[in-house]
Order: structure tokens, then sequence, then C-alpha cells
């Protein structure tokens, strides 16, 4: 199944989807977000082809969850939400609210991971907080308009990625095209936006008390998670591996769903191809079919459901 792209214009993005996937963008938008799979009130992915065209993602959930997913949490909600982010310019930094105060703060819970499909030399992300860094260091830097230099920052590379539990802090700077798969959430609270205003010299709104409070202070300099075997990230909340297809595999090695995204090459399924930026999902019923390259070099990411639930999330890769 391949679904139909929602595209958020932000004030941060530009027109990287055209000339690294091909898409076709509304000329002048800065398309900042690319929603691939989604299955929240506000915005419902459908499916594109085949049987179940004209579909959304929630009347798969609902009625055929075990035929498409297979053995899933109950949730209400297909929980995973997958997009693609063009940084042409630096977000504001933000931190999402962990399980644990979520519901205080009206909001929902949002662990994510970060893919880095290309990154412009020089490019960098903000991730965690500098060592030695306490609550009352970053209050006094919010008033003083100088959080930046608290904030931990690294270069990033195409074919890293990073880890961003709920808690961290974290920005994206300008020249990152980013994989981003994380729980399906869309509550974010901002910072600081690096001091900037807008034409008529308004600032940003902010969510300073909902930030602090969210803020996990032992969250010291992160690093850059490198491809070391397959596995990039595992939660409870989301399984992604990272394939480099040399020969044709099993979507699954159960009955159960498996979303790839093409990062490089080309992969043939069935009588379809895909080229890097596609999504596609194979549902349970068809686990066992294979997916081949049909090129060298092909690489995707796969990202399924934990088989059980795991109390606590892990990643691999990261750089010591």
């Amino acid at each position: 199944m391949t679904f139909v792209p929602i595209y958020q214009e932000r004030v941060w993005g530009g027109q990287s989807l055209c000339s690294a996937f091909g898409r076709s963008l509304p000329d002048g938008c800065r398309i900042g977000e690319s929603w691939e799979l989604v299955d929240r009130e506000e915005a419902q992915s459908v499916v594109q082809n085949g049987p179940y065209k004209g579909w959304t993602l929630h009347q798969l959930w609902t009625e055929r969850r075990q035929e498409i997913f297979g053995p899933t949490f109950d949730d209400q909600r297909f929980p995973i939400l997958i997009k693609i982010l063009d940084a042409t310019d630096r977000l504001s930094v933000q931190v999402h609210p962990p399980a644990a105060l979520a519901d205080e703060l009206q909001g929902q819970p949002k662990t994510e991971v970060w893919y880095f499909v290309q990154a412009q030399p020089g490019a960098q992300v903000y991730a965690g907080l500098k060592k030695g860094v306490t609550r009352e260091h970053l209050e006094e830097a919010l008033a003083d308009g100088l959080v930046e230099s608290l904030v931990h920052s690294l270069p990033t590379q195409t074919h890293g990625f990073i880890f961003i539990p709920s808690g961290r802090i974290h920005a994206i700077d300008r020249g990152n095209l980013i994989f981003e798969i994380q729980q399906n959430s869309d509550t974010t609270y901002r910072l600081f936006d690096w001091n900037r205003v807008d034409a008529e010299g308004n600032r940003r709104k902010l969510h300073i008390s909902e930030s602090l409070a969210c803020t996990d202070f032992e969250d010291v300099e992160p690093t850059l998670g490198i491809p070391e075997g397959e596995v990039i990230a595992s939660c409870p909340h989301f399984h992604v591996e990272r394939w480099e297809l040399r020969e044709p595999r099993k979507a699954h090695s159960l009955p159960r769903f498996a979303v790839f995204q093409c990062v490089a090459g080309t992969v043939r399924y069935d009588s379809a191809t895909f080229k890097p930026g596609d999504l596609f999902l194979i549902p349970a019923f068809a686990h066992d079919q294979l997916i081949q390259p049909a090129e060298e070099g092909t690489v995707v990411l796969r990202t399924t459901l934990p088989v059980e639930h795991v109390a606590q999330a892990t990643t691999y890769g990261e750089q010591n």
C-alpha cells in the first residue's frame, strides 16, 4: 500500500522534496513537513492504490486491523506517525512532554527518531543540554536571550541518526533533510526561538513554563548515531531498522505489518518500484513476500511495532 502525502507549510521549510525526491510541490510554498503516514483526527493518510484505494489509515486500523497490521497494541489509532522534514532554516528550541506529565499539561507524549537522508556541509542539530546546566541557568539564559550557549549542538551527516526521547531539548538547524518516525502525537512546546521577530516585529508564541516542566536536566550531550548493525532505534512506540538491501528479503518474519521508506537506490516489490523518498506498507497477510533491490547501494528504513512491550527506550550505534 502507498499513501497520499500531506504537505505542511512551515516558515522554516523549502522545496527540497522536489530536488531530492522529485515531488511535485506548490510553487513558492515553503514545505517543511510531509506527513507520509498519519492517523489523527485532523489529518488522515489515504491509500492511493490497490483494493483499499480511498480508504483512510484509520479505517484500515479499525476495520481491518488483524488482517493488515497483525497482533498489535490496543490503541484507538495507528500509533506511529512518519514524516519527512525539510529544514532550510533553523527550527525553534523545543521539547515534548513525557508520559508522566502529558495529561497534566493537556498534551500528548512524543518520542521520535531522526534519520538524516541528506545533511549539507556544516549542518547541525541541537539535542540535550551542555554539562553542568541547571534549571536556574536555563531560566537566566531565557531572560537574557542566550539559550544557544547552553544547548548542546552536534554536526549531522548523511545516514546518521539521533533518538529524541520525550523530555530532551532539541532543535533542527538548516541544511537537514530528515525521515522522522515518532509516536502518534502533535504536542510540541517551544522554549526559545532564537530571538526572531516577524515582519511586524512580533515574536512567536513560546511555552516556557511547560517546556521547563518537561525538560530532562540529566540529559547531557547526547551523540549522533552511526549505523552499526541494522537496528537504529527501538522503544515501546516503534522499532526501526536500516537495511542495506543486497538480496531479496521477507518484509517480516512474523505475520505483522512493515513500513518501508526508500533511502537510496531502488526497491522492487511485486510489480512496483520505489525510489528515494517513497514510503510503502506491506500488510501482515503478505509479511513473507519479498522486497528486493533493483540496483546496488539500495538502502531502506523498516518501521514496525515492537513484538513485545519494551520497558525502556534503547538506541544503537551511538558514537562514544
